[in-house]
């Protein structure tokens, strides 16, 4: 056997000391060097706070984006110790800041109840930013230090009096490091409001300051969950008018459940353990939802709703129109995979279902008219389940839904490996054009949308299945839908949805973003789905031509341009506006263009967005609009 080259002895194993491990090898743990891994740097941050707020000590907490990039967050907890840690010799606060896995969560009276488990957060963060500054208030003193790339500048100082408690970070996030500085407010404001729901009475605020005006929004919510379960709401039209709320404590925790019925189709249960949104569930939903479905099955039962030759209601059925939010909180929890998000403590599925089972079964006995109400929503939807599924067979056997007959507007790709095929949904024939000429044939497929889609939140899957252009992506899809959709039979593993940077190209975007989040969730989740980021500008001069995604970037680039340099720019409103050529260089060639992956955040919001702009009420569009006026730059009319 030929000697492979290289050697692998005792020499080639490396060390990382300190926080070096972090800064090697970041996804690990904050998941990302994107904007996603960037905002998590501040959450962490924010953690502890709300973890001092959990333990009773903390009311307040403030986050402000300064104009250098920097992020401080402040609250008015204990203040992180500043006492030796007698291994290290060395004050609690900067073992804390530069020692993975040290902080007062892995037994003794720290705490009880906190969401940072594995204690990585704050020395991450300190270990991927170029400069931190930390100031505690403890015990009538103000005690500051200083950090450079994880490494403390000087000791710890003991500075000025104070008559106050709390901690104070402030970091510059490492730009050779992560891919991006640049903080976006309204995904701070989306988790920052949030946590503030899911912690009553703390109150959250967050200041923007690189703005002329600066931006500011407090959250604060008495109502808790309750209010939670409102905002997702929003405008729609209720079936029991305020939200059915229980709680109990007991030796495995507490629990917490609010949940109310829309008039609506789709269904919107949000699982928390410890503050952390546990998007793949686990036994806290699994106790909800089994109790959900007996609960309301045993009163239709018991009140003659349900007759005896009647079929029990499924949980979807009487899901359809359900906002509910279960938050529960453990000392000891058990999260399946790093990322924290499915819950596995056995005993609380047992603890869930009960309390549930009980509260809920009151609710229904005391208010009889909004408990028939709710059993009459599960029916019909029990009956449209039942239509779809005839329209599904009637279509499959039309050959509408089988991958076999593809659309005729499908221009398919020639390798039939999913995971190296990618489909652009485009807005228009005329770009579709432009799309199909610029494509690369052998990977990439072009699907044209003739304009707007059904909105599927409020038409529901029987009439979203006689929609020829809903069809015809089902179809191209090749995972037929909803209860019927089958991952393992996707055509592509990459679906781009490409369209105009307009009001109505976000509107398309919106209205498909909604279809996949309703009856397709699982792509979004596998990560199958992507927004293309078509320039927003042309720059010339001379034979060069250079393009601008954004207003910064615009900026940026004519500031390179020397004083006397002639130059003109075009701003494209539209796809069709871009020959072929240039599509694939600024959109479609996977060497220079942008794609944004779609999470599962990402289409709540979108799909929380559509609903207050195109919803029956004018209240919260006008809300939406008063707020969003300042960001606009172009208007088109």
């Amino acid at each position: 056997m030929a000697q492979k080259p290289g050697s692998y002895s005792g020499k080639d194993i490396q060390v990382l000391e300190g926080l070096e491990a972090v800064r090697k090898r970041p996804s690990m743990y904050i998941g990302s060097t994107g904007p996603k891994g960037l905002h998590h740097l501040v959450y962490e941050v924010v953690d502890n706070s709300v973890d001092e707020a959990l333990a009773g000590y903390c009311n307040r907490i403030d986050v402000v984006i300064h104009n250098d990039g920097s992020v401080t967050v402040t609250d008015n907890g204990r203040g992180i110790p500043v006492d030796n840690v007698p291994k290290y010799k060395k004050p609690a606060v900067e073992v804390v800041l530069t020692i993975l896995h040290a902080g007062g969560k892995f037994g003794g009276e720290g705490y009880k109840v906190s969401g940072g488990l594995h204690g990585v957060g704050v020395s991450v963060v300190n270990a991927l930013s170029t400069r931190l500054d930390v100031e505690v208030k403890l015990g009538g003193k103000i005690y500051t230090q200083s950090y450079d790339h994880g490494k403390p500048v000087a000791p710890l100082k003991m500075g000025g009096s104070t008559k106050t408690t709390g901690t104070a970070v402030t970091f510059w996030a490492d730009g050779t490091i992560l891919e991006t500085t640049n903080y976006d407010y309204d995904t701070l404001a989306s988790h920052l409001r949030e946590t503030a729901f899911l912690n009553k009475n703390i109150r959250i605020t967050l200041t923007d300051e690189r703005e002329l005006e600066p931006r500011k929004d407090e959250f604060r919510y008495e109502g808790g969950i309750n209010d939670f379960v409102k905002y997702l709401i929003g405008s729609k039209e209720t079936i029991n008018s305020k939200p059915i709320y229980f709680e109990q404590t007991g030796e495995e925790g507490s629990v917490e459940v609010s949940m109310q019925w829309n008039t609506g189709y789709s269904e919107t249960v949000l699982a928390f353990a410890n503050n952390i949104n546990t998007h793949e569930g686990g036994t806290h939903l699994d106790g909800f939802k089994n109790a959900l479905t007996r609960t309301i099955n045993d009163y239709s039962r018991r009140n003659g709703i349900l007759k005896e030759k009647d079929e029990n209601l499924s949980g979807e059925d009487i899901r359809e129109g359900l906002v509910a939010v279960i938050s529960v909180k453990l000392s000891d929890p058990q999260f399946e995979g790093q990322t924290k998000t499915k819950l596995g403590n056995t005993e609380f599925r047992g603890f869930v279902q009960q309390i549930v089972t009980q509260g809920l079964a009151e609710y229904l006995e005391e208010h009889p008219k909004p408990a028939r109400a709710i059993v009459s929503k599960s029916a019909q939807a029990a009956k449209a389940r039942a239509a779809a599924r005839k329209a599904r067979e009637l279509t499959r056997r039309k050959g509408l839904l089988e991958s076999s007959t593809l659309p005729g507007k499908l221009a398919d790709c020639s390798i039939k490996d999913a995971a190296f095929s990618e489909i652009y949904l485009v807005e228009g024939d005329s770009a579709g054009g432009s799309a199909k000429q610029a494509r690369d044939r052998s990977f990439q497929a072009i699907l044209p949308l003739r304009g707007k889609i059904l909105n599927v939140e409020r038409a529901g899957l029987n009439r979203a299945l006689a929609s020829e252009e809903i069809q015809n992506m089902i179809t191209a899809f090749g995972t037929s839908v909803a209860e019927e959709f089958d991952l393992s039979a996707a055509r592509y593993h990459k679906v781009i949805i490409m369209t105009d940077a307009d009001v109505d190209g976000s509107h398309i975007r919106c209205l498909i973003l909604t279809l996949f989040y309703r009856y397709m969730r699982e792509m979004i989740e596998a990560g199958y789905v992507y927004i293309a980021q078509p320039p927003l500008f042309k720059i010339s001069h001379g034979k060069t031509v250079k393009y601008a995604y954004s207003d910064i970037e615009l900026q940026q680039e004519l500031a390179k341009l020397p004083e006397t340099t002639k130059y003109g720019i075009q701003r494209y409103k539209g796809l069709g506006e871009m020959n072929p050529e240039q599509l694939w260089d600024t959109t479609m060639d996977p060497t220079r263009r942008t794609l944004l992956q779609v999470t599962i955040d990402d289409a709540l919001a979108a799909e929380e967005a559509f609903s207050n702009l195109m919803g029956s009420e004018v209240e919260p569009r006008k809300e939406f609009i008063q707020r969003r006026a300042r960001d606009v730059r172009f208007l088109d009319i």
